[in-house]
């Protein structure tokens, strides 16, 4: 099993910015892939972004444009920069972790919220 730490969240107005990171207590080399979802208050954990070993990334098309997902190899860890924020952006952001033979690890999550 892999332990996600997610950092990062907090009060952000909208048309600001927030990073959060995803650190991994294994290296992300042995992780097929990391992604992040949102789950909006009283609504489904839907995908936002995801990147692969070889780095190639996926987006929602509501944060295209808005939110880049990226990796350190380096601090095992992943990003979500998330800019041009908008109210309904607001809820809790998961990072998971998928590996062929382990399957799919989850972070606890961390609260966004962004005031309009």
């Amino acid at each position: 099993q892999v332990q996600l730490a997610e950092s990062g969240g907090g009060l952000v107005q909208a048309g600001g910015s927030l990073r959060l990171s995803c650190a991994a207590s294994a290296s992300i080399f042995s992780i097929n892939a990391m992604g992040w979802y949102h789950q909006a208050p009283g609504k489904q954990r839907l995908l936002v972004a995801t990147i692969t070993t070889g780095g190639s990334t996926n987006y929602a098309d509501s944060v295209k444009g808005r939110f880049t997902i990226s990796r350190d190899n380096a601090k095992n860890t992943v990003y979500l920069q998330m800019n041009s924020l908008k109210a309904e952006d607001t809820g809790v952001y998961y990072c998971n972790a998928y590996s062929v033979g382990r399957g799919i690890d989850w972070g606890q999550g961390i609260q966004v919220t962004v005031s309009s």
